[in-house]
């Protein structure tokens, strides 16, 4: 399993920012994906999640209205769209394989190396 994520910038409060995980080394279109961020100093939380067809999506109450998560099958990618970001969405972004049960994401041991947004003026 491979999970390359990509894209991170720093950008000023109220932009927007675009970041991918390009995967490999398993079945990318059969499992539910998922995003995390780390900021410093704190715990890694879920930001958005998306199943296999892309039937079910799921946000963080943070992030909603403001992030979009899509994915592509055919190319084995997951993307994670941010407008309107603010300073407190400054962190490292992890992409992750795994499975959606009745609205909860449950991730996977598997993680990329992360890609780091900084939203600051």
């Amino acid at each position: 399993v491979q999970l390359v994520e990509s894209g991170g910038d720093l950008v000023q409060p109220g932009g927007s920012l675009r970041v991918s995980c390009a995967a490999s080394g398993f079945a990318f279109g059969s499992y539910t994906m998922g995003w995390f961020r780390q900021a410093p100093g704190r715990e890694r939380e879920f930001v958005a999640a998306i199943t296999r067809s892309s039937s079910g999506i799921y946000y963080t109450d943070s992030v909603k209205g403001r992030f979009t998560v899509s994915r592509d099958n055919a190319n084995n990618t997951l993307y994670l769209q941010m407008n309107s970001l603010q300073p407190d969405d400054t962190a490292v972004y992890y992409c992750n394989a795994g499975t959606e049960t009745d609205g909860r994401y449950y991730a996977s041991p598997y993680w990329g190396q992360g890609t780091q947004v900084t939203v600051s003026s």
